[in-house]
């Protein structure tokens, strides 16, 4: 089953480019990574989702229905963190977080205050009064109080401490383990994406241009290579599959996606004094796309 299908999904902004036939699907159960720079297209992509903004073509769907169409019942299972966050300044946390909960049918003080001591969060405190790593943890505690099966992140840790990352990564664990929570976890920060995630969505100029399994894109699409000797030549390693070739002092460096034996048969070749193969880490994956 699908918690989240999109099909040709389109928006332009006047002439400005938003999200360009954006098609993918995110499995119940899942955590899913959705990344790429500022201005790429996520959270257009995520608040089309949500219905917050209209497309310009193309179908969304969640849990099988049409986000559009049944907006306002789909959002009663939906979590949400925006990139940023503005609330009321002048009203308590608590009563806020109430204020909140008043919108769904599923209410749960307990949850609330659970929440709130996990993330270290005072509810007595006025908004206007919080930092804004504070105003993030009552994002995170609004979005998930409600006890929702599908949880939209966009950029959720900026503003956060790194223990409190850690505390926030492992409650999100827990939600998708424990109670099956499916999560669309929008980022640039690709150790976090790399870190939580099941598989990864890149997204390049308002277009998708890659899904794939995290441990399957490090491990299986791509190899970093170093090689060292004397007389070596950037020029023998311009093979079909070979990316991002350099040569310095340290020696020949190189990504290599295709049949690891191709690459073998060739370094069996050379005089080399020594090789290194690496699994690239989901950061050189990304900058490889960029590039």
């Amino acid at each position: 089953m699908h918690v989240i299908e999109t099909q040709n999904l389109t928006k332009y902004y006047g002439k400005a480019r938003g999200i360009i036939d954006l098609s993918l699907q995110v499995k119940a159960g899942e955590i899913f990574g959705f990344i790429g720079p500022n201005g790429a297209g996520k959270s257009t992509t995520i608040r089309l989702l949500l219905s917050l903004i209209f497309p310009s073509s193309g179908s969304a769907r969640i849990f099988g229905k049409d986000v559009f169409a049944d907006g306002p019942e789909i959002r009663q299972e939906i979590g949400y963190l925006p990139s940023e966050v503005f609330y009321y300044e002048g009203m308590k946390v608590i009563d806020l977080l109430t204020y909140s909960a008043s919108f769904y049918a599923k209410k749960d003080p307990q949850r609330m205050r659970e929440l709130a001591d996990i993330m270290q969060l005072d509810l007595n405190r006025r908004i206007e009064d919080l930092s804004y790593g504070n105003k993030k943890k009552v994002g995170i505690v609004q979005g998930l109080q409600h006890r929702p099966k599908l949880l939209f992140l966009d950029e959720p840790t900026s503003g956060l401490d790194p223990l409190m990352q850690r505390t926030f990564f492992q409650l999100l664990r827990e939600e998708n383990e424990q109670h099956g929570v499916s999560i669309f976890f929008s980022s640039h920060i690709l150790s976090e994406v790399q870190r939580l995630c099941d598989r990864v969505g890149i997204i390049k100029e308002g277009r998708l241009i890659e899904i794939s399994d995290i441990r399957a894109m490090r491990q299986d699409r791509y190899k970093k290579i170093t090689v060292t000797g004397a007389g070596l030549k950037s020029a023998q390693f311009a093979l079909p599959g070979v990316t991002q070739l350099e040569s310095s002092a340290e020696g020949i460096r190189f990504f290599y996606k295709g049949n690891i034996n191709t690459i073998l048969r060739q370094l069996a070749r050379l005089e080399m004094t020594d090789v290194t193969i690496e699994e690239p880490t989901l950061e050189e994956i990304f900058m490889n796309y960029y590039q």
